[in-house]
């Protein structure tokens, strides 16, 4: 699912007040820090990461997208070497998930 700009500034908003809870070091993405990434994801939908200092290999926007690839889930934003990742969970009932705004779809005119 893509997001649209309208929900990814909705998100934007809501990480603002999130903890950072990925870093990823001097050994880079490996299957622990997916499998972290994955966890995270699925029990708290929004998540923020850090590329840290150490890490040579990655920027920030490479960290996230590839990140992003490995958990299935949409970059929300990078900004530095921060960045926050978003995937629905389907685990928590959906009044418990976060609500995103609705699209618009587009109206058909009839000429």
């Amino acid at each position: 699912m893509e997001l649209t700009s309208k929900q990814r500034a909705q998100l934007r908003g809501l990480a603002n007040s999130i903890d950072t809870i990925i870093h990823i070091g001097k050994d880079g993405i490996g299957d622990n820090l997916i499998k972290q990434a994955d966890d995270a994801l699925e029990a708290r939908e929004l998540i923020k990461g850090r590329v840290l200092d150490n890490n040579i290999e990655y920027d920030a926007r490479i960290a996230a997208e590839e990140l992003a690839k490995a958990t299935r889930s949409e970059v929300v934003q990078v900004i530095g070497t921060k960045f926050v990742l978003y995937r629905e969970t389907h685990s928590k009932p959906k009044d418990k998930r976060i609500q995103l705004v609705k699209t618009r779809e587009s109206k058909k005119k009839t000429i």
